[in-house]
C-alpha cells in the first residue's frame, strides 16, 4: 500500500488548476469523463489495446486524451509521467481487476477514495465481517461443501461481474459446477428482488444526510440484466437446461433503473449510514461511491449480499441523472457527483481527505 504521506507530497506539486481527471476506458468511463468535463477538469483514458473509436460515438464522453499501454501493469512504472499531469485517478471495477487490488494499491499516483477499502472488499471473508458487524443481514454461509442441503449461490472473491457465479442445490451440483483454483463462497439462496443501490459517502461536507463526519447520499438504484439467467428460470428450468449442455450464468450485460416503494428508504438510508460508520472504524472509511448489493424479501426485510466500495455500472443508466439524485441537483450522474467531490474538495483545500 501506497502510504497516504506519499501521496499526500505527489498532491502537493500538483497544479491544482490543471488537475487531469483519468481512469480506464472501460465499465463507467462514459458517465465519469462526461462528469469530468462538466465540471472543468481535463480527462484522459487509459487503453489496453482496445478499439477506441466507438469513443467518437459519443463525443461527451470521449476523453481530451488517450494513454496506450501494452499492461496496465506498465501504470506502476508511469507514475511519475501521470504525476506531470496532475492526474487524479478515478477507480472502478474493471479497473481494479485488471490491475488486481493488490496491484492497484502500489500505484503511486493519486486516487479518489480510500485504497485501504480494497482488501476488506475483495476478500469475501473480511467483506462479509464488515457488513455484518455494522447490522447488515446477510444470506446465511454454508462452510462445508457436503452440507449444502438447498439452494445456495457460489461466488468467487473480486469484481467479475458475475463471471462464474453460479447456484447448486447440492454437493454432486456443486462439483460440477466450481472452479477450484478460485477462492469462493457458498450463500444461501435467498427468493427475493435483488435491488442495488447506489450511494456517495462525502467526508467533507456538511449539508444533507449528516453522518458522524460528513453526508451520505443516494444517487439512483437498479437491477441487473444477467446473461442467459432469468429469475423465473434461476430454480425452476436449470436441471432441464443442463440436461442440454446449458449451465446458466450471471454474467451482467446490462442494467435496468429501478425505485423502491418509498417507505423502504429511511431502511436504506439507516444500513448505508451503518455501514459507512463501521468502514471508518475498521479502515479510515470509503469514500465517495459504494454500491449495496441487496434482496428485499416479501417481508420488507433488506439481506445484503455484497458490497462494491467505488462506483458500479448500474450507475450508467442515470448519466443525466435518476429520481433519487434530481431531488438533490439536476444533471448529476455517479461520475459528475466525482468530479464535483474532486472539485469542492480542491475548491476548499482538503484534496488529501478525498485521495489516497
Amino acid at each position: 500500500m501506497v502510504p497516504k504521506e506519499r501521496i499526500e507530497k505527489i498532491v502537493e506539486g500538483y497544479d491544482k488548476d490543471k488537475i487531469t481527471v483519468a481512469t480506464v476506458c472501460s465499465h463507467t468511463s462514459l458517465q465519469i469523463f462526461d462528469g469530468a468535463r462538466k465540471e472543468g477538469f481535463k480527462t484522459l483514458g487509459i487503453t489496453v489495446g482496445q478499439n477506441i473509436k466507438f469513443y467518437d460515438a459519443f463525443p461527451k464522453g470521449k476523453p481530451d486524451e488517450f494513454l496506450k499501454v501494452d499492461s496496465y501493469l506498465d501504470l506502476l512504472d508511469m507514475a511519475d509521467e501521470l504525476a506531470a499531469r496532475n492526474v487524479i485517478l478515478v477507480p472502478h471495477g474493471s479497473f481494479v481487476e485488471y490491475m488486481t487490488p493488490k496491484k492497484f494499491e502500489e500505484l503511486e499516483v493519486p486516487t479518489f477514495g480510500n485504497r485501504r477499502v480494497l482488501e476488506w472488499e475483495s476478500n469475501r471473508h473480511m467483506e462479509r465481517q464488515w457488513l455484518v458487524s455494522a447490522g447488515a443481514e446477510m444470506p446465511n454461509i454454508i462452510e462445508d461443501p457436503k452440507m449444502i442441503d438447498r439452494p445456495v449461490l457460489v461466488k468467487y472473491d473480486g469484481a467479475k461481474g458475475g463471471r462464474g457465479f453460479f447456484i447448486a442445490k447440492d454437493y454432486p451440483d456443486f462439483k460440477l459446477g466450481i472452479d477450484s483454483s478460485q477462492r469462493f463462497t457458498i450463500q444461501e439462496y435467498v427468493l427475493g428482488t435483488r435491488y442495488y443501490i447506489h450511494f456517495f459517502y462525502s467526508p467533507v461536507r456538511t449539508e444533507g444526510y449528516k453522518l458522524k463526519k460528513g453526508v451520505l447520499e443516494l444517487l439512483s438504484m437498479d437491477r441487473r440484466d444477467e446473461s442467459n439467467v432469468d429469475e423465473m428460470y434461476k430454480l425452476g428450468a436449470q436441471e432441464e437446461l443442463k440436461k442440454l449442455g446449458l449451465f446458466p450464468s450471471f454474467v451482467v450485460t446490462g442494467n435496468i433503473p429501478v425505485v423502491v416503494r418509498e417507505s423502504l428508504l429511511p431502511k436504506l438510508l439507516d444500513l448505508g449510514e451503518k455501514v459507512v460508520e463501521r468502514s471508518i472504524e475498521l479502515f479510515g472509511g470509503m469514500i465517495g461511491p459504494f454500491c449495496l448489493e441487496s434482496i428485499v424479501t416479501d417481508d420488507l426485510r433488506i439481506k445484503v449480499f455484497e458490497i462494491s466500495s467505488r462506483i458500479v455500472a448500474g450507475t450508467n443508466p442515470f448519466i443525466s441523472g435518476s429520481p433519487y439524485s434530481d431531488l438533490l441537483e439536476l444533471d448529476v450522474s455517479t461520475g459528475r457527483r466525482i468530479a464535483q467531490e474532486i472539485k469542492f474538495a480542491k475548491d476548499n483545500d482538503v484534496l488529501p481527505e478525498v485521495l489516497s
